[in-house]
């Protein structure tokens, strides 16, 4: 499989580029600056240059155009504001998303953040963060064209992944290792019975591949 993530220099991303690389898929992935091309090579994925809060659709389809999976895992980052919130959590995911379709990309994932919510209430700038993410999460959720999941990890950390999550519609608050949400990434793009599910995840009992087959077709 070709499969394009943006945010390619993310934490996740460059966790799910390896897992995707070492068992032979084609990764690219979507950064923002040159210089974070190296980190990339490394994890084996293909660095592709572009900037998701400029470029505009056509560009961004260019870089999807005969992939068979889409990814996004691209944030704004701790230190932003609630602006980049907006252009990044929220615009950019619909900008990957129309791509996605104008590339005829029908498998289409998200990292969303549990708690992600259009209507949540709040002037803090985690506030604006789950707003961002919900409403990036609804507008995906519309779209005829993509066979979509969302995920939504607890806190993150980074603890050695366990292999051992709990996938649900709803786990309740838990941390869960980046490690393990790569991991169950990649076990999302093989299972396309998950499309049309919003997911929580924490760590739990079930190994990955288990807890993924749990959920597919639910």
């Amino acid at each position: 499989m070709r499969i394009v993530i943006a945010g390619g220099h993310g934490q996740i991303a460059l966790r799910l580029e390896r897992l995707l690389a070492a068992r032979g898929d084609e990764v690219a992935g979507l950064i923002r600056s040159a210089d974070q091309a190296t980190d990339l090579e490394a994890a084996g994925a293909e660095p592709v240059l572009c900037d998701l809060e400029s470029a505009p659709v056509e560009e961004v389809a260019e870089h999807l155009r005969g992939a068979d999976a889409a990814v996004f895992a691209a944030g704004a980052g701790p230190g932003s504001g609630a602006a980049r919130k907006d252009t990044v959590d929220r615009a950019a995911a619909v900008l990957f998303a129309d791509a996605a379709e104008r590339a005829g990309v029908r498998r289409y994932l998200v990292v969303s953040s549990m708690g992600a919510d259009p209507a949540h209430q709040g002037d803090e700038v985690f506030d604006a963060y789950l707003r961002a993410k919900g409403e990036a999460d609804a507008d995906i959720r519309g779209r005829k064209d993509l066979d979509w999941t969302i995920l939504r990890p607890g806190m993150l950390t980074n603890d050695a992944g366990t292999g051992l999550v709990r996938l649900e519609a709803h786990t309740g608050r838990g941390p869960v290792p980046r490690d393990d949400v790569a991991a169950v990434l990649a076990e999302l793009v093989d299972t396309p019975a998950t499309a049309g599910l919003t997911l929580e995840l924490i760590s739990g009992s079930a190994p990955v591949s288990v807890a993924v087959k749990s959920v597919a077709g639910n």
